[in-house]
């Protein structure tokens, strides 16, 4: 049957709270987590392009939505692009790379009361990862270890803090993930993931706060082992807990969020090639001070084993 993926694949962290302003919850750690078409099935070459999309128009202060007018951030549009190469041996250790480019446009309100609207497109921050998923012969659980590198800019003029394309600090990154079967002969699966980013260092006074994010999913193989074309649709459940950045350049009191959203999705196989989709849609969630957050976010996975 056609196994869902995981942790180990797609995403990047950007800091959640600007400085001169009140907050964005930027709340990109989300796509670090699930979906499970990178679970390592075997040693060889694997890569993809990973497609997010973020939309934060919605204004909240703590578990609720909130006027508007309260905050002078008003609107971030983002969208991900993420190309990702991970590489397993046959004694299932393996290295993962992520290198993504964001186009990201900021609406916010200047000292004269206008709209200012501000417009960049840049490399983030890349990931290198170690991976380990040697424990079973069907490499279904594994760990990744690895760093989050300050390759994305962060003096992006108009840009605050939180909302730059890099967050200027130097992060650790460990994670886990597993899969499994309901008996050998059910075409019903499941998978749970997880994912700490903890900043090492603080950069111009800004220090992101560290994150948690981690997802539990079912998969149903809708066609036969033997159809040319494996379609599986996916069910997900997606927490995610930030913590207050820190520093002078930071804004602790309107940053940091708790957040729990489902997931529904569906991955397509073709022999080597798998397209994963999916809607992510809050279904709890609680900001720190006031922040502008999505009212659903997007992705969209293209690999490939070689």
């Amino acid at each position: 049957m056609s196994h869902p993926r995981s942790l180990v694949a797609a995403a990047f962290l950007f800091a959640a709270a600007p400085a001169a302003s009140l907050a964005c919850a930027c709340g990109c750690g989300v796509f670090a987590v699930g979906n499970s078409t990178l679970i390592p099935s075997g040693s060889g070459l694997a890569a993809w392009i990973d497609l997010d999309h973020l939309d934060q128009t919605e204004n909240w202060r703590g578990g609720r939505r909130a006027p508007g007018s309260g905050n002078s951030d008003k609107r971030i549009l983002t969208d991900f692009a993420t190309l990702g190469a991970q590489l397993m041996n046959a004694k299932g250790w393996g290295v993962m790379v992520e290198i993504p480019v964001l186009n990201r446009s900021f609406t916010t309100t200047g000292d004269d009361g206008a709209l200012q609207r501000f417009h960049h497109t840049s490399l983030g921050d890349i990931r290198i990862m170690g991976v380990y998923s040697g424990f079973t012969a069907d490499m279904a659980t594994g760990i990744a270890f690895g760093l989050k590198l300050p390759t994305g800019g962060f003096r992006n003029s108009g840009f605050d803090r939180d909302v730059q394309p890099g967050s200027g600090t130097t992060d650790v990154i460990l994670g886990g993930y597993h899969r499994g079967d309901f008996g050998l002969t059910s075409r019903w699966s499941w998978f749970a993931q997880g994912q700490w980013d903890h900043p090492l260092n603080s950069r111009s006074g800004y220090r992101p706060g560290g994150e948690l994010d981690a997802s539990a999913g079912l998969a149903w193989s809708a066609t036969p082992a033997t159809a040319k074309l494996g379609v599986t649709p996916m069910l997900q459940l997606i927490a995610s807990v930030r913590a207050r950045d820190s520093g002078a350049a930071a804004d602790p009191e309107n940053s940091g969020y708790e957040r729990l959203l489902i997931a529904p999705g569906v991955e397509l196989k073709d022999g080597r090639w798998k397209l994963y989709g999916d809607v992510e849609l809050p279904v709890r969630q609680r900001v720190n001070g006031r922040q502008l957050v999505a009212p659903v976010l997007f992705k969209l996975s293209l690999s490939h084993r070689f």
